[in-house]
Protein backbone atom coordinates (compact mmCIF):
# COMPACT_ATOMS: atom_id res chain seq x y z
CA UNK A 1 0.00 0.00 0.00
CA UNK A 2 1.31 2.90 -0.76
CA UNK A 3 2.86 5.97 1.57
CA UNK A 4 2.11 9.34 0.25
CA UNK A 5 3.56 12.96 1.79
CA UNK A 6 2.23 16.14 0.39
CA UNK A 7 2.54 19.88 1.57
CA UNK A 8 1.13 23.18 0.73
CA UNK A 9 1.14 26.25 2.24
CA UNK A 10 -2.47 26.66 2.32
CA UNK A 11 -4.94 24.10 2.66
CA UNK A 12 -6.14 23.94 -0.84
CA UNK A 13 -3.09 23.79 -1.85
CA UNK A 14 -1.62 21.26 -0.11
CA UNK A 15 -5.56 19.33 -0.81
CA UNK A 16 -4.99 19.70 -4.87
CA UNK A 17 -1.85 17.67 -4.25
CA UNK A 18 -3.56 15.02 -2.04
CA UNK A 19 -5.69 14.90 -5.25
CA UNK A 20 -3.36 14.69 -7.90
CA UNK A 21 -1.35 11.81 -5.84
CA UNK A 22 -4.48 9.85 -5.60
CA UNK A 23 -5.12 10.31 -8.89
CA UNK A 24 -1.88 9.77 -10.61
CA UNK A 25 -0.42 7.08 -8.31
CA UNK A 26 -3.35 5.48 -6.12
CA UNK A 27 -3.57 2.26 -6.81
CA UNK A 28 -6.77 0.39 -7.78
CA UNK A 29 -8.13 -2.36 -5.12
CA UNK A 30 -11.47 -4.04 -3.90
CA UNK A 31 -14.12 -2.72 -1.88
CA UNK A 32 -16.39 -5.64 -1.28
CA UNK A 33 -18.11 -3.56 1.56
CA UNK A 34 -19.70 -1.46 -0.97
CA UNK A 35 -19.97 -3.69 -3.81
CA UNK A 36 -17.07 -1.88 -6.10
CA UNK A 37 -13.43 -1.18 -6.73
CA UNK A 38 -11.47 1.80 -5.58
CA UNK A 39 -8.75 4.05 -6.09
CA UNK A 40 -6.63 4.32 -2.88
CA UNK A 41 -3.28 5.16 -0.89
CA UNK A 42 -2.27 6.34 2.68
CA UNK A 43 -2.13 10.16 2.49
CA UNK A 44 -0.05 12.66 4.30
CA UNK A 45 -1.30 16.31 3.93
CA UNK A 46 0.78 19.35 6.17
CA UNK A 47 -0.74 22.10 5.67
CA UNK A 48 2.21 24.72 6.84
CA UNK A 49 -0.08 28.02 7.11
CA UNK A 50 -3.78 26.51 7.47
CA UNK A 51 -5.48 30.21 8.09
CA UNK A 52 -3.33 31.44 4.61
CA UNK A 53 -5.25 32.98 2.20
CA UNK A 54 -6.36 31.48 0.02
CA UNK A 55 -8.13 28.89 2.26
CA UNK A 56 -11.21 27.38 0.08
CA UNK A 57 -11.34 25.10 -2.37
CA UNK A 58 -13.70 24.68 -5.08
CA UNK A 59 -13.11 21.33 -5.69
CA UNK A 60 -15.53 19.95 -2.96
CA UNK A 61 -18.81 18.56 -3.19
CA UNK A 62 -21.72 21.67 -2.00
CA UNK A 63 -21.12 24.84 -1.26
CA UNK A 64 -21.12 27.67 1.25
CA UNK A 65 -23.94 26.48 3.50
CA UNK A 66 -22.74 22.98 2.93
CA UNK A 67 -19.40 23.54 4.76
CA UNK A 68 -21.18 26.19 7.33
CA UNK A 69 -23.39 23.42 8.36
CA UNK A 70 -20.80 21.10 8.31
CA UNK A 71 -18.34 23.02 10.38
CA UNK A 72 -21.56 23.75 12.77
CA UNK A 73 -22.04 20.14 13.05
CA UNK A 74 -18.08 19.73 13.99
CA UNK A 75 -17.72 22.83 16.65
CA UNK A 76 -21.18 23.10 17.76
CA UNK A 77 -22.95 20.02 17.66
CA UNK A 78 -25.92 21.13 15.84
CA UNK A 79 -27.15 17.90 15.15
CA UNK A 80 -26.52 16.33 17.96
CA UNK A 81 -29.85 15.41 18.96
CA UNK A 82 -29.86 12.87 16.26
CA UNK A 83 -27.94 10.35 18.63
CA UNK A 84 -30.08 7.68 19.24
CA UNK A 85 -32.44 8.08 16.60
CA UNK A 86 -30.43 6.88 13.53
CA UNK A 87 -26.87 8.24 14.50
CA UNK A 88 -24.79 6.07 16.86
CA UNK A 89 -22.60 9.59 17.39
CA UNK A 90 -21.41 12.64 16.07
CA UNK A 91 -17.93 13.62 16.16
CA UNK A 92 -19.01 16.64 18.13
CA UNK A 93 -20.16 14.83 20.71
CA UNK A 94 -16.70 12.96 21.05
CA UNK A 95 -15.22 15.99 20.78
CA UNK A 96 -16.67 18.05 23.49
CA UNK A 97 -16.37 15.72 26.25
CA UNK A 98 -12.75 15.66 26.16
CA UNK A 99 -12.01 19.39 25.48
CA UNK A 100 -11.63 20.52 29.28
CA UNK A 101 -8.95 18.22 29.53
CA UNK A 102 -7.08 19.19 25.89
CA UNK A 103 -6.98 23.16 27.96
CA UNK A 104 -6.19 21.73 31.35
CA UNK A 105 -3.64 19.56 29.61
CA UNK A 106 -1.76 22.54 27.77
CA UNK A 107 -2.03 24.43 30.67
CA UNK A 108 -0.64 22.74 32.90
CA UNK A 109 2.45 22.02 30.50
CA UNK A 110 2.81 23.45 27.41
CA UNK A 111 5.37 21.20 25.87
CA UNK A 112 2.75 17.85 26.75
CA UNK A 113 2.54 15.04 24.37
CA UNK A 114 -0.86 13.86 26.02
CA UNK A 115 -2.99 16.60 24.80
CA UNK A 116 -5.54 13.82 22.93
CA UNK A 117 -8.85 13.43 21.65
CA UNK A 118 -9.57 10.15 21.10
CA UNK A 119 -13.02 9.96 19.10
CA UNK A 120 -12.51 6.27 18.40
CA UNK A 121 -15.00 4.27 20.66
CA UNK A 122 -13.85 0.51 20.37
CA UNK A 123 -16.43 -0.79 21.96
CA UNK A 124 -19.39 1.35 20.00
CA UNK A 125 -16.94 1.13 16.65
CA UNK A 126 -16.65 -2.67 16.66
CA UNK A 127 -20.57 -3.39 17.62
CA UNK A 128 -22.05 -5.83 15.06
CA UNK A 129 -24.85 -3.93 13.07
CA UNK A 130 -22.33 -1.12 13.68
CA UNK A 131 -22.05 0.09 9.72
CA UNK A 132 -20.56 3.69 9.87
CA UNK A 133 -17.92 3.12 12.29
CA UNK A 134 -16.14 6.64 13.09
CA UNK A 135 -13.41 7.76 10.46
CA UNK A 136 -12.04 10.35 12.62
CA UNK A 137 -9.65 8.32 14.92
CA UNK A 138 -7.25 11.11 17.01
CA UNK A 139 -6.73 14.43 17.21
CA UNK A 140 -3.92 15.51 18.86
CA UNK A 141 -2.66 19.22 20.05
CA UNK A 142 0.98 20.80 20.22
CA UNK A 143 2.09 23.55 21.39
CA UNK A 144 5.87 24.30 20.09
CA UNK A 145 7.15 27.57 19.87
CA UNK A 146 3.92 29.19 20.84
CA UNK A 147 1.68 28.05 18.35
CA UNK A 148 -0.84 25.28 18.80
CA UNK A 149 -0.25 22.60 15.90
CA UNK A 150 -2.59 19.91 15.30
CA UNK A 151 -2.38 16.17 13.74
CA UNK A 152 -5.70 14.64 12.87
CA UNK A 153 -5.71 10.59 11.81
CA UNK A 154 -8.44 9.06 10.04
CA UNK A 155 -8.42 5.73 9.59
CA UNK A 156 -10.74 5.70 5.86
CA UNK A 157 -10.98 9.59 4.27
CA UNK A 158 -13.13 9.85 0.93
CA UNK A 159 -11.19 12.17 -0.99
CA UNK A 160 -13.25 13.56 -3.39
CA UNK A 161 -16.41 14.21 -1.20
CA UNK A 162 -14.98 14.41 2.53
CA UNK A 163 -11.73 15.38 2.58
CA UNK A 164 -11.71 18.70 1.77
CA UNK A 165 -14.71 19.78 4.97
CA UNK A 166 -13.01 17.34 6.68
CA UNK A 167 -9.72 19.46 7.30
CA UNK A 168 -11.59 22.99 7.09
CA UNK A 169 -13.67 22.14 10.25
CA UNK A 170 -10.49 20.12 12.09
CA UNK A 171 -8.64 23.51 11.19
CA UNK A 172 -11.38 25.78 12.76
CA UNK A 173 -11.44 23.61 15.79
CA UNK A 174 -7.69 24.11 16.30
CA UNK A 175 -8.32 27.81 15.87
CA UNK A 176 -11.11 28.06 18.36
CA UNK A 177 -8.68 26.35 20.73
CA UNK A 178 -5.79 28.50 19.86
CA UNK A 179 -7.72 31.41 20.44
CA UNK A 180 -9.07 30.11 23.64
CA UNK A 181 -5.71 28.85 25.27
CA UNK A 182 -4.05 32.58 23.63
CA UNK A 183 -1.54 30.75 21.08
CA UNK A 184 -1.01 31.51 17.38
CA UNK A 185 -2.17 29.23 15.15
CA UNK A 186 0.71 26.30 14.17
CA UNK A 187 0.99 23.94 11.17
CA UNK A 188 -1.78 21.15 10.56
CA UNK A 189 -1.16 17.08 9.61
CA UNK A 190 -4.16 15.28 8.41
CA UNK A 191 -3.41 11.72 7.81
CA UNK A 192 -5.76 9.31 6.61
CA UNK A 193 -4.21 5.39 6.30
CA UNK A 194 -6.85 4.77 3.56
CA UNK A 195 -7.23 8.21 1.30
CA UNK A 196 -9.39 7.18 -1.30
CA UNK A 197 -12.07 7.61 -3.83
CA UNK A 198 -14.86 5.39 -4.61
CA UNK A 199 -15.00 3.81 -8.36
CA UNK A 200 -18.86 5.76 -8.23
CA UNK A 201 -16.43 8.64 -8.15
CA UNK A 202 -13.97 8.14 -10.58
CA UNK A 203 -15.70 10.80 -13.27
CA UNK A 204 -15.45 13.19 -9.92
CA UNK A 205 -11.98 12.70 -9.66
CA UNK A 206 -10.99 13.09 -13.34
CA UNK A 207 -12.67 16.34 -13.32
CA UNK A 208 -11.40 17.64 -10.09
CA UNK A 209 -8.01 16.78 -11.85
CA UNK A 210 -9.06 19.22 -14.89
CA UNK A 211 -9.39 21.75 -12.88
CA UNK A 212 -6.24 21.82 -11.30
CA UNK A 213 -4.29 21.04 -14.21
CA UNK A 214 -5.73 24.04 -16.14
CA UNK A 215 -4.84 27.94 -15.31
CA UNK A 216 -8.63 28.26 -14.26
CA UNK A 217 -8.79 29.83 -10.47
CA UNK A 218 -9.91 26.53 -8.38
CA UNK A 219 -10.08 28.70 -4.76
CA UNK A 220 -11.79 31.58 -2.87
CA UNK A 221 -10.37 33.48 -0.32
CA UNK A 222 -12.59 32.95 2.88
CA UNK A 223 -12.49 36.44 4.83
CA UNK A 224 -13.95 38.79 2.60
CA UNK A 225 -15.57 36.46 0.70
CA UNK A 226 -16.29 32.57 1.68
CA UNK A 227 -16.82 33.59 5.02
CA UNK A 228 -19.75 35.93 4.78
CA UNK A 229 -21.59 34.05 2.17
CA UNK A 230 -21.25 31.35 5.02
CA UNK A 231 -22.87 33.58 7.92
CA UNK A 232 -25.47 34.39 5.29
CA UNK A 233 -26.17 31.14 5.57
CA UNK A 234 -27.03 30.91 9.01
CA UNK A 235 -30.75 31.23 9.30
CA UNK A 236 -31.49 29.03 6.41
CA UNK A 237 -29.16 26.18 8.48
CA UNK A 238 -31.49 26.87 11.46
CA UNK A 239 -34.70 26.55 9.70
CA UNK A 240 -33.08 23.12 8.37
CA UNK A 241 -32.52 21.90 11.70
CA UNK A 242 -35.27 23.14 13.16
CA UNK A 243 -37.30 20.97 10.49
CA UNK A 244 -35.39 17.63 11.10
CA UNK A 245 -35.87 17.95 15.07
CA UNK A 246 -39.56 18.73 14.56
CA UNK A 247 -39.91 16.14 11.97
CA UNK A 248 -37.98 14.14 14.52
CA UNK A 249 -40.05 14.83 17.06
CA UNK A 250 -43.48 14.22 14.96
CA UNK A 251 -42.08 10.96 14.43
CA UNK A 252 -41.43 9.34 17.69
Amino acid sequence: MKEIFVQGATLPEAYHKALAELYYCGEITECPDYNQKQKECSMTVFVENPLSEPMVSKLFIGGYEELEQYRQEVLDGILDFMIGHGWAYTYHSRIAEQISFIYDELKRNPFSRRAVIDIRDWKADTKEGNDSPACLQHMQFFVRENKLHLKVLMRSNDAPKAAFMNMFAFIMLQKRIADHLKYEMGTYTHRANSFHCYERDFKLLEGYMKGINSNADITYEYEGFFKPLMEESVPNIQKKVEQVRSNLKNNT
